[in-house]
């Protein structure tokens, strides 16, 4: 049982799980931000230039209520509103994945430049050295 705990803990600790849980917990963050846009900004411009005041009400009814049951109707409204969520969840990721590996890149240019080594001698340089030194040490 401690082996079982002992792998587990390893596991756990990994960089790439440790890595998943941030960016599970920041997506979470960052899904109630884009439904607040979604909800507060987009919709309401939606809603000026459909009329409809809320896709979720959108029904198809197949079947009329009736005294011993319910209708039975397909919600495409429900659908559509998850549509449009997702749509703008994808791009809002997509732009802001771009931004950073935009800075990503901009780093590592700066890294390269920075650990660039002056270019040491060429082998005929150290060659025509060689040769001189050996002219020196016989005269």
């Amino acid at each position: 049982m401690k082996q079982f705990f002992q792998d587990f803990k390893e596991f756990a600790m990994r960089g790439n799980v440790v890595d998943m849980a941030v960016g599970v917990i920041i997506g979470g963050a960052f899904s109630s931000i884009v439904s607040s846009l979604v909800n507060d900004v987009i919709m309401p411009v939606i809603t000026l230039l459909t009329g409809a005041a809320d896709f979720s009400s959108l029904t198809f009814v197949l079947k009329a209520a009736t005294d011993e049951s319910e209708a039975i109707a397909i919600n495409y409204g429900s659908f559509i509103q998850a549509v449009i969520d997702f749509l703008i969840i994808a791009l809002a990721i997509f732009v802001m994945l771009r931004f950073i590996m935009k800075l990503t890149s901009m780093t590592k240019k700066e890294e390269e430049v920075v650990e660039e080594e002056p270019a040491g001698p060429t082998s005929e340089e150290l060659l025509t050295e060689i040769r001189d030194l050996l002219k020196e040490t016989k005269n």
